[in-house]
């Protein structure tokens, strides 16, 4: 007796840890190598006959590329946002979506209260004025920067990750604002946290770090008027998506000193071109998108993928469903 055909995969990247050798166990295995994505025409023909796919937020999963695939009956994005894939699209075709929400949430606020930290007391630029040969004694005027404790953070978005990051604020002391479309009285007796509307936020903090999804509600939600209202000298904190800020407004804003400085883990597009008016600036510390980089948090994401994965190849309901209505 033949052996059963095994599904087919695409992953469209390594992956850390264990997670791709578990999974290859159960499918016939089809791993990009390189370490840029695959160009879109590259992807459009490795999807060609597979059952499954493994995404990353770089590769767009819309109707040209399903109608490349007619065999795909899954998808499994190593992230929690999704915007990346479209959903309506794939619920069309009956095609599970999955994500990996929850466990990046802490390491997430940790990089975002870093970022936080690093701006304010500009950390970056201080290593690089060393590393310029420019130390030449202390002062008492060098590299002045923000105070973190007792000053007011603002939270555009208070789901899990913003959450987290209201609980490192709280251990500096830091009166917390927040913006939400639903009241979370639960975090308010928790945290202190107190629920303001947009105006008031942008007014009174010195701090405004974003947690939203990227949807057309929230795209350029901070605009030159947001950025115009905002607290002079507020830095601004992104680890949600770039294209929330209008960036082309921001630059500006920095640039003719209403802000205190960016810290951007997410920037439109990605990566960021070199000639960004934003590189250019002393006041923006700008990462590539590492937000949930550790090797424990990334390995456990690759886990959740595959875990998602198997399950929707087997025709059962992936443990993180983006679109549950597949399974009533």
């Amino acid at each position: 007796m033949a052996p059963p055909v095994r599904p087919r995969v695409l992953v469209t990247r390594q992956l850390p840890g264990e997670a791709l050798g578990r999974l290859s166990r159960h499918v016939e295995l089809r791993v990009w190598e390189d370490e840029l994505p695959p160009p879109r025409e590259a992807l459009l023909e490795l999807v060609h006959g597979v059952d499954g796919m493994i995404t990353l937020l770089t590769d767009r999963v819309d109707g040209p590329l399903l109608a490349a695939s007619p065999s795909l009956r899954a998808v499994s994005n190593v992230a929690v946002g999704y915007d990346n894939i479209d959903v309506l699209a794939c619920t069309a075709r009956r095609i599970p979506v999955g994500n990996t929400p929850g466990v990046l949430t802490e390491t997430t606020a940790d990089f975002a209260f870093a970022m936080l930290m690093g701006l304010s007391r500009r950390v970056a630029e201080a290593d690089a004025y060393v590393r310029a040969g420019r130390w030449r004694t202390w002062s008492p005027t060098l590299l002045l920067g923000s105070d973190i404790h007792g000053a007011t953070l603002g939270l555009v978005g208070l789901g899990q990750i913003g959450a987290a990051v209201a609980r490192r604020a709280r251990g500096f002391g830091m009166r917390v604002l927040y913006l939400n479309r639903h009241a979370r009285p639960e975090l308010e007796a928790e945290l202190g946290v107190q629920r303001v509307d947009k105006a008031t936020l942008l007014a009174e903090s010195d701090f405004v770090s974003l947690h939203v999804p990227l949807n057309p509600e929230t795209r350029h939600w901070l605009g030159r008027a947001e950025l115009a209202a905002m607290k002079p000298g507020a830095m601004l904190i992104n680890t949600a998506r770039g294209s929330v800020v209008d960036q082309a407004a921001l630059a500006e804003a920095l640039a003719q000193g209403k802000l205190g400085g960016a810290a951007l883990d997410v920037t439109d597009p990605e990566p960021l071109p070199m000639d960004s008016p934003l590189l250019k600036l002393p006041n923006v510390l700008i990462a590539p998108h590492i937000a949930s980089a550790s090797h424990a948090t990334r390995g456990r994401m690759a886990s959740m993928a595959v875990d998602n994965l198997l399950a929707a190849l087997d025709g059962r309901r992936p443990p993180h469903c983006v679109n549950p209505e597949l399974f009533p």
